[in-house]
């Protein structure tokens, strides 16, 4: 078997189920359009598939997929900003109810910024620069604990990274509008797949509480 097949023999599964065994999931997707209630922020880690983690159904989640599932600040300066075009489509396209930043363990994204923030060298042309919004994580980690290291900062920082993220959609206008009218929720959640635990952000008790 090609390794390609693989990909098509799950094609052959998902048109089965999605087509065969439920004709009209689609056809009603087509006719009315997507009407998702959640839009969802993720890392593009392999590992991490919201749509799979989540269980959703095609059509229940609007997926916004980035290295170290990190929402960048609002900016006007005329560039490309597809996080951010993501989120206006989600918000003023889809007016959808929640915004979820899923954070998770063992990101490569979050431990690449750590790497280069003490020394190592960034050979990317673009992760160091991306990653580099999340540095004030890290920062916030060891104030919070002083003299962190290896997996125990990471963690602190991978939270801390969902934190700022939920900062930082806080300044797009749309988002304000949205959240003042009483149309839009934030959450921020942090995923360990590997102990399939789950941690949402409570900003009252400012700390995250394992739900799962």
């Amino acid at each position: 078997m090609s390794s390609t097949e693989i990909l098509l023999n799950g094609f052959r599964k998902f048109r089965k189920l999605y087509y065969e065994k439920s004709p009209n999931l689609y056809r009603d997707l087509i006719k009315h359009g997507q009407n998702p209630r959640f839009a969802v922020v993720a890392c593009s880690d392999s590992r991490v598939d919201p749509a799979i983690v989540l269980q959703a159904e095609p059509g229940d989640i609007f997926a916004v997929r980035n290295v170290a599932a990190l929402v960048p600040p609002f900016e006007e300066d005329g560039l490309y900003h597809g996080t951010s075009a993501a989120l206006e489509f989600a918000v003023r396209g889809l007016h959808v109810e929640h915004i979820i930043i899923i954070g998770h363990a063992h990101c490569g994204g979050v431990e690449s910024m750590i790497h280069k923030q003490e020394g190592g060298e960034d050979k990317g042309m673009f992760i160091g620069a991306w990653t580099d919004l999340l540095r004030v994580a890290r920062e916030r980690a060891l104030a919070d604990t002083p003299g962190l290291e290896g997996d125990a900062l990471l963690a602190a920082s991978e939270r801390h990274a969902v934190r700022l993220s939920l900062e930082n959609l806080s300044t797009f206008p749309f988002i304000q509008e949205a959240i003042a009218a009483g149309e839009l929720n934030l959450q921020g959640w942090y995923l360990n797949i590997f102990d399939g635990a789950l941690e949402i952000w409570n900003p009252d008790r400012q700390a995250f509480s394992q739900v799962i």
